[in-house]
């Protein structure tokens, strides 16, 4: 028997979707449930040949247990080895790297020093920083957010270097990163499965988050094309294999927002039943082809294009 297992917190609307959608088809030999756990020994088998991440982002402790299962054997999506050391400022580097369009971004330190350091652990870091630099090459408006945050949490629309200043001394430990504003004709979120389904959702940010969804726009074929050849680009070089892009077309080009979102919304009163139903139906066939897949003994991870290059000592072109 090949078992699938979703591990998830309190979202409840598309894991017990996916269970019943990936039982109702009946493929001989294939059933799915919600994870349960009694305990993790190392080196142990988890007992599922894959294991739908939704919730390790947020419990350091599920963290460690699809490590172990992952290093046992079973599938993760998405590789939990892969996610602990991503973050968003790594990205735009890696998307700068392989010509896809993103907004020019600065990483900065904490204002506060992190737990355990002093002003001489810093003593490499010029201070002040070049600020004059920093904001004649992002400019303002410009957005402010964590380098390495989800969910927009901690994210600040800034206007001016004053309210910058303002803001840093919210984020206390937090490591930031300045972004320039796109000001976008067109904004769309889209989803990528197994490096393969893509659905591309006209979306509009700054909507209420529950209008946020455009259910009545028509996407050209000609763009259809082009937003899901970049929204393949990028996951196949970060090898997630659940994930969403959001691309902002300026001037007609398109920008690549935010796309490190290892556990995408996929919340029936969110995303809408059209697009609900897209990821309920293709994320139970990733998880089924997954499973079929699956080699007991073997690692059964997925690693993007940056990371397999790597490890043959040579960049990404």
């Amino acid at each position: 028997m090949k078992k699938i297992g979703i591990l998830h917190g309190m979202e409840s609307t598309f894991p017990a979707a996916f269970v019943e959608r990936v039982n109702s088809k009946n493929v001989e030999g294939v059933f799915a449930e919600a994870v349960r756990i009694d305990k993790v020994i190392q080196g142990d088998y988890s007992g599922y040949d894959v294991i739908i991440d939704r919730i390790s982002q947020d419990v350091p402790f599920y963290r460690a247990f699809l490590k172990n299962a992952a290093v046992s054997g079973t599938a993760v999506l998405n590789n939990p080895f892969w996610w602990s050391a991503d973050e968003k400022f790594f990205n735009n580097a890696l998307m700068a790297k392989i010509g896809v369009p993103v907004p020019k971004t600065v990483i900065l330190p904490s204002k506060e020093h992190p737990t355990g350091t002093t002003a001489t652990s810093f003593r490499n870091l010029a201070m002040p920083l070049d600020w004059e630099g920093i904001f004649n090459y992002i400019g303002f408006p410009a957005y402010f957010k964590p380098h390495d945050g989800g969910g927009w949490k901690s994210v600040y629309k800034l206007r001016t270097p004053e309210e910058l200043w303002t803001a840093y001394d919210e984020t206390e430990q937090l490591v930031m990163m300045l972004q320039e504003e796109i000001i976008f004709e067109e904004y769309y979120r889209c989803y990528c499965l197994n490096g393969k389904y893509v659905h591309i959702m006209p979306y509009e940010p700054r909507n209420p988050h529950h209008l946020r969804y455009v259910q009545d726009m028509v996407v050209p074929a000609e763009k259809l094309k082009m937003l899901t050849d970049i929204v393949l680009k990028i996951n196949h070089a970060l090898g997630y294999d659940f994930n969403t892009v959001e691309l902002a077309l300026r001037d007609g080009v398109p920008y690549a927002i935010d796309f490190c979102n290892p556990a995408p919304d996929a919340d029936l009163p969110s995303v809408g039943e059209e697009n609900f139903e897209w990821v309920v139906e293709n994320a139970a066939n990733m998880a089924i082809e997954r499973a079929l897949q699956h080699q007991p003994g073997q690692m059964n991870l997925t690693w993007g294009n940056f990371v397999k290059d790597a490890t043959q000592g040579r960049l990404m072109q």
